[in-house]
């Protein structure tokens, strides 16, 4: 440590290190001193404070220099403290982070295993849950709600297959049979005639099939594979009822309007004219197979943005425990043997209806009619 004392003119009064003299004091630092009364400063590692100072009436300008090596010495310590902390705490975070970060991977580690081995075999597997309502619970839930959608689908195919097999295989066993026993035996011409007029209904009941599988397969696509186009409703029930009268010429069909209609767009719909064609066909001819009178009503209303259809027959009904599945595809109820049929038909319908956003709702009484009721929105709503 060192001290100076100076007088207003830099004459120097005193001098504990002259030999040292670190602070090297010039005139212009006694006059900064003077004016402002105090100042300090680093040189070095050296702390340096200069201050003016009044004694019996004289100033004085004092200035005084120090090393403090103490506090050096704690700043040193310090830092090194800091730096061993730091180093510490990263390893200590790593670590930390490492460990926490694997459990909370645990999960989706495990769910990843578990969906590795789901394949088409085994599509009940689902991924476990934790029952709280976290991302990872909820992406299991919805990954298990796919899982279902999937399950489901594929059940579906596969009793589709199986319904299929089962109904191409029953008339071409009955063709094969009728064709062998005319092959192995000799017959008299009304009995080739009754063998071929046998093969010729069976291989109808296959063309009606595969046309009923082609349909529904149009009606399975993506929406935006289907053209669409302003369609009237009159147009295609009256050429629904003209095929129908075409492949059955003892079905009566009538077609009523309730109200009026001020323009094309209060009947027209936004659909595919082949596949509505399609859907009123069966319904026609499902009201009027079932039928003594072998006739079907359709009613037409419009209201506001919907047209709504009444497909209405007097026939044998439907009872309760069929209502539940007759939209299912290859379902045949306790009608069946009322009538042929393969049991596509209202599957089938209920899919083109849907297709055009539209609803259908069956209401019947057993021996006392059937009314199916199909409502689609107009075009433009």
């Amino acid at each position: 440590m060192e001290v100076a004392i100076y007088d207003t003119t830099f004459t120097l009064l005193y001098h504990d290190a002259v030999d040292i003299d670190f602070v090297k004091e010039t005139r212009q630092m006694i006059n900064e001193i003077n004016q402002q009364g105090e100042i300090s400063f680093y040189q070095k590692d050296w702390q340096v404070i200069g201050l003016q100072y009044e004694f019996q009436g004289k100033s004085f300008i004092v200035t005084a220099a120090a090393y403090d090596q103490y506090g050096y010495n704690k700043l040193d310590n310090l830092f090194k403290t800091i730096v061993i902390v730091f180093i510490i705490s990263i390893l200590v975070i790593y670590i930390a982070g490492r460990f926490f970060s694997r459990k909370a991977f645990e999960p989706v580690k495990e769910m990843t295993e578990k969906a590795a081995n789901i394949s088409a075999t085994n599509l009940d597997l689902r991924l476990p849950g934790n029952g709280s309502k976290d991302e990872l619970s909820e992406l299991a839930n919805t990954f298990n709600e796919m899982l279902n959608r999937l399950e489901n689908s594929f059940d579906a195919q596969k009793h589709f297959v199986s319904n299929i097999s089962h109904e191409l295989r029953t008339p071409l066993a009955a063709i094969i049979t009728e064709l062998e026993l005319s092959a192995n035996k000799e017959r008299d011409i009304e009995e080739y005639k009754t063998a071929i007029q046998n093969v010729l209904n069976d291989a109808k009941k296959l063309v009606r099939l595969s046309n009923s599988l082609l349909d529904l397969a149009k009606a399975s696509y993506d929406p935006s594979e289907i053209a669409f186009k302003p369609t009237r409703i009159d147009e295609a029930l009256l050429d629904a009822r003209q095929q129908v009268h075409k492949a059955n010429p003892d079905y009566k069909i009538d077609i009523h309007f309730e109200n009026d209609f001020e323009s094309d767009n209060q009947i027209s719909v936004n659909g595919n004219e082949y596949l509505l064609k399609v859907a009123f066909v069966n319904l026609f001819e499902n009201g009027c197979k079932f039928s003594d009178d072998r006739q079907s009503t359709v009613t037409i209303t419009f209201s506001g943005e919907k047209i709504i259809l009444r497909f209405a027959d007097k026939g044998i009904g439907i009872s309760g425990d069929d209502m539940k599945n007759i939209f299912t595809p290859f379902y045949r109820g306790e009608n069946k043997t009322f009538a042929e049929g393969n049991g596509i038909g209202l599957s089938l319908t209920q899919k083109i209806i849907a297709l055009h956003k539209g609803t259908i709702a069956v209401k019947s009484k057993e021996k006392q009619g059937t009314t199916f009721t199909v409502e689609l929105p107009v075009v433009g709503s």
